[in-house]
This record gives C-alpha cells, structure tokens and sequence, in this order.
C-alpha cells in the first residue's frame, strides 16, 4: 500500500463560476469498506462548465435520496453535496493505492477506468455521480467507497480494470466516447411500461382506439382517465374491464397536476393539452398523441432538455390507432446499413466522436455529412476522419452550414451536438421520414423548442436522447480500445495540468478547442497546451507524436518530468 502524502494539488468549484486550484487539499486515509485512488488523467467536459455555472441548482450536485444508508454517507469525505466546495472532472483515469481492510471487491495496484454514473443513487431531480456530488477526478487523490461503487443489481463494479498498455489519457476519455456508444446502443421501449402508471385523455369527437391492442402486449399498474361527454367513458371501460385493470376518472387536468405517469396516451390535437401533459410525464414516459385526422391547432413547446436527460419520449399518429404511435419506436438509435448521417455541430469535441464512430463501427454503406460553422475545425476533422472513411470505404462530407447549406428531408439519423433549440428545428427539417434525431448536446431541463409536432408525427420521426453511460458502454468501447479498432486519443487536442484548467474549461465552453483536453494532475503549474503547439514549446514530447497524435510516448515523455513546480527557462517543466 503506498504511503499517502498530507496533502495534495486540487481543482475546486467553491460557488458559481469560482473555480481554485487548492494547492494543500488533504488527502483522506481510507476508511474500512474505502479505497483510495492515485489519478492519472481527466478530460474536460462540458458539462463540468454546466456544473460550474449551475452549482448547487445542477440536479447531480443534490443529496443522495436512497440507495445507500445515511450512515454510510456520513463515513464517506469525499460526498460533497449541497454547497459544500466541489472537486469535479468524471472523464478519469488512475490506479488504487491504497485500501481499508474490509474491502473485498478491489486491490491495491489495479489500473481502472471510473464509471461516472450511479443510476442506483438517485437524487431529487437525477442521480449521484462522481464529479458531481461526489469529489471527481481533478486532484491527484480521490477517495471512494466500496459500498457505493458496485451495482447492487448486476454486481459490477465502477471501476473497471485495464490493462497497462493504453495511455491514462486513452483510458479517461473512455467516459465521453461511452457516453457518445449510449446514444445509440440505449434500447427504446415500443410498449407500455409493465405494472407503469398509465394516462388516458380524449377530447370530444376523438374516438378510443388501438389501446387494447396496447393492452394485450403489456398491463399497466394502474390507470386514469379525463374523457369527453360523448361516450368514450363506456368504450375505455368496456377495453379496461376486459382485462380487469381498474381505472378512476379524472374532472381535470389540474386534479392530476402532480402525479407522474409513464404512459400518456391522447386522442386529440389541442397544442395547449399537450404542453400541459408533457408536465406529467415521469422520468422515461412516452406521450403518444393520436390525432385521428385534425392538425394540432399550433406548434407546441416541446421539453428538449427532458428528452435528453429524462428520456422523455414522443410517439403519434396521424390516425385513430394508439397502437400505431408505439408501432414506429425503434428497437435503438444504432446506425443502420446504408443509412445517411449529419451530425450538426460535428466539429467540436462530442460531434468528432460521432463522426469517428460512424466511420470504425464497421457498418456497411454509411454516408456521413459533418456538419459545423468552423472551417478551421472542420479541416481538423476531415485531416482524421478523411482517411477513416477511405479506410472503411465510406461517403464522408465536411460541410459549413452557412455557404453550404444541409438538405432538407434526406437524412436517415441526424446528430445535434449543439444545445440550441433551432438547432433542433433544424435537424427535424433536415430528417427523412422515419428518421432519428439524437439530441445528444446537454439542453437544460426546461429548454423548450417550438416544433411542428403535426410534421413530426406525419412523417415518423423519432426524436431521443441519452445522458451519461452504464457499465456495458463502457466495456463496450473498451474492448474496441483494446482490441486497436479505437484509439480513444484521436479526439484529443490539448494537454494541461492544474494550472490549465481554467483556460480549459473556457475553451471547452467557447467552443474553441478542435477536441478533447486532458489534464495531467500530478503536472502542478503546466498551462494548457495544443497538440499543434507542441514542437514549439515541448519538441521532446512533440517527437513521440504519431501523425500529429497523441501517443503514450508522447505522454510517458511528459509525464517524465513530473513533480516539480518549477520552469526552465525555454519553457519546458523543470
């Protein structure tokens, strides 16, 4: 076990946009059931900018609400809810050094990539996760504890091991290419929730159709109802009493405000109904709104940040058959055989991972259009991603928007990295019908874009979102890593240590880096530097580069002269 030093150098958020480099952060000796963890990198994500910003109103920063004694949590330091001060970074990398003698699941000199995500630890508004109300990656020393980091369902453990030949910053940025593999490997749900809370609305001169059929596939646990005076009562009784699933009628939407429902399903096409029910879909609810004829009378505010981190879903029909709505849900958002793909906003750091995605998952037939406003980080795009699709013997463009303009109705899947409602817009007009639409940027709960949901459901197009990964993305992109069909460090662009992250963190939120940023804790003082900087400022390291790449050499060669705070005079560390 290796002796822990007093302190150590940290990155802290203390309140709102305050971000410190604590250069004599204690460093916790392991309790019983804890570990500690020595870090070897973090990348830098957007979302740590949303973190920062939000503070004690970002849902991940609240307290932990079930899923582990109270107890438990008094024993752990590193919880840090509330406004207690914040070491954030999720994107890590490190090896344990140092255990308490009632851990089982874990060993001293274990290389492991963090799972950031404890689904199983919910909070008010979401979950718990590393980085977020509990202390992250961005300090030389992270303590954790056993009882919280194995899946009590599954029993598979949070850090997940690797093996030593990939750089630590390879292995950080498993986490954003995972959660990039979720959005697409996520399973979509074509039925009714089993033993969910289901809703039924019908306005007058709507008829009752297609929910038997529903039914018959799935039961709910239980069922209400608001009904029109025009003999719809008797026909949902009648589908109901066949299968003996009790329901109790509702006077009116207000007489429902606070009860969730993992089902709505709405015979009518009245906007201002539907933005009033979209409010009493639960985490993970389907609305299938069942127009049977009409037009929805206008464009309705549609929760885009619910879609991406509740996993709200919109289903409908034009027709009468409540059935339909649910029989065009796809069985995921994985890319198809022969399928045309944009991904808007494909420049930045997330938007480059789709692209490299689509071009190495060995899917036969692709055409990718990357889509930005950037013609510098565009070329940066297409210097990487150009060879891949040669490679692969795929169709890839690099467009900018703004002089060439995407077609409309000829995508199949359309990415949106971007949280810019008409971004959204954008990407429905450009959507083929029956197509996806991803809505992968990090649209806060409660942005709402204006969309024509009569379109929307006319032609079938699927809109979803997925937030963070699980265990199995994870392992996923990890046996791709391993295996030398991804190298994580193509999305790389820029290497700090502490004293860099705040000029990291502003970069990721200009939107000016061309790719990830890793930080390098045990480097104290070493600024924020881009991989095109290197044969200036650092040309030892720049000569273990691979074609422009970052390397494990090239991180080895880095990493070699840490432990000093001090410079020499061309700049190099000392």
């Amino acid at each position: 076990m290796t002796d822990l030093p007093a302190t150590q150098h940290a990155i802290q958020f203390t309140g709102p946009n305050q971000v410190v480099h604590n250069r004599a952060k204690s460093v916790p000796a392991p309790g019983p059931h804890q570990l500690v963890l020595q870090v070897e990198a973090v990348g830098i994500c957007f979302s740590d900018t949303k973190l920062l910003h939000a503070f004690t109103a970002h849902p991940r920063k609240s307290e932990v609400l079930s899923g582990v004694a109270p107890e438990v949590l008094a024993e752990i330091p590193s919880y840090t809810p509330g406004d207690l001060p914040l070491v954030p970074g999720h994107e890590c990398a490190g090896r344990i050094v140092a255990v308490g003698e009632a851990v089982t699941r874990h060993s001293v000199g274990e290389r492991v990539l963090v799972q950031t995500d404890y689904r199983h630890l919910p909070t008010a508004q979401a979950n718990a996760a590393f980085g977020y109300n509990f202390e992250g990656g961005l300090q030389e020393y992270v303590l954790l504890d056993e009882r919280m980091i194995v899946d009590p369902v599954t029993g598979e453990r949070f850090l997940i091991p690797v093996g030593e030949a990939p750089s630590g910053s390879a292995v950080g940025l498993l986490e954003p290419w995972a959660c990039v593999e979720r959005s697409y490997a996520s399973d979509e749900r074509a039925t009714l929730t089993p033993g969910g809370r289901l809703l039924v609305v019908a306005e007058p001169g709507h008829a009752i159709h297609g929910l038997d059929e529903l039914l018959a596939a799935v039961r709910p646990g239980m069922v209400r109802c608001l009904l029109a005076e025009d003999g719809h009562g008797p026909t949902l009784a009648g589908v109901l009493g066949a299968r003996e699933i009790p329901c109790r009628p509702a006077s009116s939407l207000d007489e429902l405000a606070g009860e969730p429902f993992d089902d709505i399903v709405y015979f009518g096409a009245s906007a201002a109904r539907i933005e009033t029910l979209q409010d009493l879909m639960a985490p993970r609810a389907t609305i299938d709104v069942v127009l049977g004829g009409p037009e929805v009378d206008r464009h309705v505010a549609v929760d885009v940040g619910r879609i991406h981190y509740d996993l709200l879903r919109w289903v409908g029909t034009p027709g009468d058959s409540a059935a339909d709505g649910y029989a065009h849900v796809p069985a995921s958002g994985e890319l198809r055989d022969g399928d045309r793909i944009a991904i808007v906003g494909a420049a930045g750091p997330m938007g480059f991972m789709h692209v490299i995605r689509a071009l190495t998952m060995g899917i036969p037939g692709l055409s990718v259009d990357a889509i930005d406003i950037d013609d510098a980080r565009l070329a940066h795009l297409a210097a990487i991603a150009g060879p891949l699709a040669r490679e692969a013997g795929l169709d890839v463009r690099f467009l900018n928007s703004r002089s060439d303009p995407p077609p409309n109705g000829a995508y199949d899947d359309v990415g949106v990295m971007v949280p810019a409602p008409p971004l959204v817009l954008q990407a429905i007009a450009m959507a083929a019908p029956r197509a996806r639409v991803n809505l992968f940027a990090g649209f806060a709960v409660g942005t709402r874009a204006t969309i024509d949901l009569t379109d929307l459901i006319t032609r079938g197009i699927f809109l979803l979102g997925t937030s963070g990964s699980e265990i199995r993305d994870m392992q996923a992109v990890l046996a791709r890593l391993e295996a030398g069909r991804l190298d994580t460090n193509v999305s790389l662009d820029a290497v700090c240590g502490m004293e860099g992250v705040k000029d990291a963190l502003a970069a990721i939120e200009a939107r000016s880096s061309g790719g990830k940023i890793v930080v390098y804790p045990r480097l104290h003082e070493l600024g924020m530097v881009r991989l095109g900087e290197l044969p200036e400022r650092f040309p030892g390291v720049a000569a273990k580069l691979r074609d422009g790449r970052w390397t494990r050499e090239a991180e080895d060669a880095l990493l070699a002269q840490a432990g000093s705070t001090d410079r020499s005079d061309d700049g190099e560390p000392a």
